[in-house]
């Protein structure tokens, strides 16, 4: 067995400086200087062709100067300049327009016209767009980049950045992101324990869905009946960006502790008894990457590898957490305390017993137990809410909507996918972090292979969820039984 990282580490943070180095006030040109030397100014229409490349230098003493400098309001400045000043040159954009629609009055040739729309799509791009450009040809510049974004969108989130120059600089780089990460330049890897520790250690550290405890934990899940990939870029190669893990079962499981408990792995895998791959993580490991669309190349090419290597697997399905349905939950427990004795979620029998079971009619104490995690600590207050839960969350997830599509964002991924809302399971997730977030249930949504791009198209397209016959009831249930 090859040596490992000593133990499982905590992530850095990526608005943390990457380099030991700090710049002095009098070591390095000053912020503008260095803005203006870096950025490549728009040349004009006629001359774009001609213009010369910014020189290598130009962009290296940025990386320096921006890796130098201390995280947080020295970083949040610098971003902040670098998309206020060095945005879109608005005089150059309003005499392109104009001549566009000058040209469009007079009727001239579509040729006059269609070189006035290019002028004016010319002018449209902001300088600093010009900067991450050749940022990205340099040697280790589309790496900077995404640690860039990353920063970035940890500014925004914090408020350390605002604004809408910065958020407009944000969208920019996500889409050029987009197309520097698309998958001709993606590499599908797989992981073992034979995997270097760095990939393993970057894997573990990078799980959001399902934390890893320890290495026995890791290798289980690089084991027998497991599979874990990954893609990596040609220019980054080696370097995990997005993780998928897959368990190799004969049904669709319902239970996540029965996938990643801790027990030892077993040696070998006996292929007659696996039919059904289950995707029941998929994590990034660079924020900087987030909205740029890896995930759904990455099921896709995971699918294509299992039915080449396993072709008796007729079930893709994923088990899935359903983050945020708790705080929905006590979101619609809290307005209707405000108003004593109001009960629009359950029927009149179930909030009898449950009001029995806290002592309190209001909701308040039910609504402190599911904030704690402590209602799970009653085997009759469980039982008593299994049924109004399992049909609030087919509601939740079928009928909550954010401008038409799925509220919650990973049953908005996986719908937009092509799969099909399959089945919500009870107590899928006993972790004290699966019980806060969801109340313990998990949902699978499952990839039925000849049916995804009609289901996606139809989703997309009508905003149509496509589910099956137990979540549809579920969802029966709570249009008779609620009043939302």
């Amino acid at each position: 067995m090859r040596r490992l990282c000593p133990r499982l580490g905590p992530r850095p943070l990526l608005w943390a400086a990457r380099s030991p180095r700090r710049l002095s006030s009098g070591s390095s040109p000053g912020m503008e200087e260095l803005l203006r030397r870096s950025v490549p100014p728009l040349p004009p229409y006629e001359t774009k062709e001609k213009a010369p490349p910014p020189a290598e230098l130009r962009g290296a003493e940025f990386v320096r100067f921006y890796r130098a400098l201390q995280p947080g309001a020295p970083r949040a400045e610098l971003l902040t300049r670098l998309a206020r000043d060095f945005g879109v040159e608005h005089g150059r954009v309003a005499e392109a327009a104009a001549k566009v629609l000058q040209a469009r009055e007079q009727r001239r040739e579509p040729g006059a016209l269609l070189q006035a729309e290019d002028r004016l799509r010319y002018y449209l791009n902001p300088q600093y767009r010009g900067l991450f450009q050749h940022l990205g040809r340099l040697e280790g510049g589309l790496r900077f980049l995404v640690e860039l974004r990353a920063d970035l969108m940890e500014g925004l989130a914090s408020k350390a950045v605002d604004g809408p120059h910065v958020k407009e600089m944000n969208g920019v780089l996500k889409n050029m992101l987009s197309e520097w990460f698309c998958t001709g330049f993606l590499n599908l890897e797989r992981v073992t324990w034979q995997s270097p520790c760095e990939v393993l250690q970057k894997i573990s550290d990078s799980e959001a869905v399902h934390p890893v405890r320890n290495w026995v934990d890791m290798k289980r899940r690089v084991g027998a009946y497991r599979r874990c990939y990954f893609f990596s870029h040609c220019a980054i190669p080696g370097e995990p960006l997005i993780v998928l893990h897959v368990a190799l079962t004969s049904d669709i499981s319902s239970n996540i502790q029965a996938i990643v408990k801790e027990v030892p792995p077993l040696e070998t895998e006996d292929a007659d008894k696996i039919t059904t791959a289950i995707f029941y993580s998929i994590s990034l490991t660079e924020q900087g990457l987030q909205g740029v669309e890896l995930g759904t190349h990455l099921i896709k090419r995971v699918v294509k590898e299992l039915q080449k290597e396993l072709p008796q697997i007729e079930t893709f399905s994923t088990l899935s957490s359903i983050p945020g349905f708790t705080k929905w939950l006590v979101g619609l427990l809290s307005s209707q305390s405000k108003e004593q004795g109001k009960n629009e979620l359950f029927t009149e029998s179930e909030w009898q017993e449950i009001c029995e079971l806290t002592g309190d009619s209001s909701g308040d104490t039910l609504r402190k137990l599911l904030q704690t995690n402590e209602w799970v600590r009653s085997e009759r207050l469980t039982a008593a809410l299994r049924s109004p839960l399992l049909r609030l969350c087919a509601w939740y997830l079928y009928g909550e909507k954010h401008r038409g599509y799925a509220l919650n964002p990973v049953a908005n991924f996986h719908l937009q996918n092509g799969s099909v809302l399959w089945r919500i399971n009870w107590m899928g997730d006993t972790s004290p972090r699966g019980i806060g977030a969801s109340c313990g249930m998990m949902v699978n949504y499952r990839y039925f292979l000849e049916e995804t791009a009609s289901n996606s198209a139809l989703y997309l397209g009508s905003r149509q969820v496509t589910a099956s016959e137990q979540v549809l009831a579920l969802v029966k249930q709570f249009q008779q039984n609620s009043k939302l």
